[in-house]
């Protein structure tokens, strides 16, 4: 079962065909790899879902309307440039489009937990539009990283 560490308001949403996802939240992995979605947050991946490498060593999470979104602006970069060719084969070849089982849990693919180095348990961290699945060791890195960064923002950003 999941802990809230910081969370949203009851619904998950701000309106009600976008979910918006906030906060962060821990779960265990079960023995075949799979991972509960908090459970406001169900709701938008009626649809389906992908997941793919993050940036960092984290997956993520993308409502199957979001992930249309990002891979037509992927589509549109220029072929003739290297780093655009990179990053579409990055994303992609790393993309597994699932859906949720009756229970909300989605089965993490071994590449990206290999990826990710996910062994037990993780951090499921809202980012508005998609959500984040860390290990525990690499998300704790991450928030001394974000923590440390944050007198850097530049005035007039937020």
């Amino acid at each position: 079962m999941g802990r809230n560490v910081v969370g949203c308001g009851p619904s998950g949403t701000f309106r009600e065909d976008t979910p918006m996802f906030l906060g962060e939240y821990e779960y265990s992995l079960d023995q075949k790899g799979r991972v509960a979605i908090p459970a406001k947050f169900r709701g938008g991946f009626k649809a389906g879902l992908v997941l793919a490498r993050g940036f960092e060593k984290c997956i993520r999470v993308f409502p199957l309307n979001e992930w249309t979104k990002t891979a037509e602006k992927l589509i549109a970069l220029p072929i003739t440039e290297t780093g655009s060719r990179r990053l579409n084969r990055s994303l992609f070849s790393s993309a597994f489009s699932l859906e949720l089982d009756g229970q909300g849990r989605v089965l993490l693919p071994q590449p990206l937990r290999d990826y990710a180095e996910i062994r037990e348990a993780v951090v499921i961290a809202g980012l508005y539009s998609v959500l984040e699945i860390w290990s525990r060791e690499h998300w704790d890195t991450e928030k001394d990283l974000m923590a440390g960064s944050m007198e850097q923002i530049p005035v007039g950003t937020i």
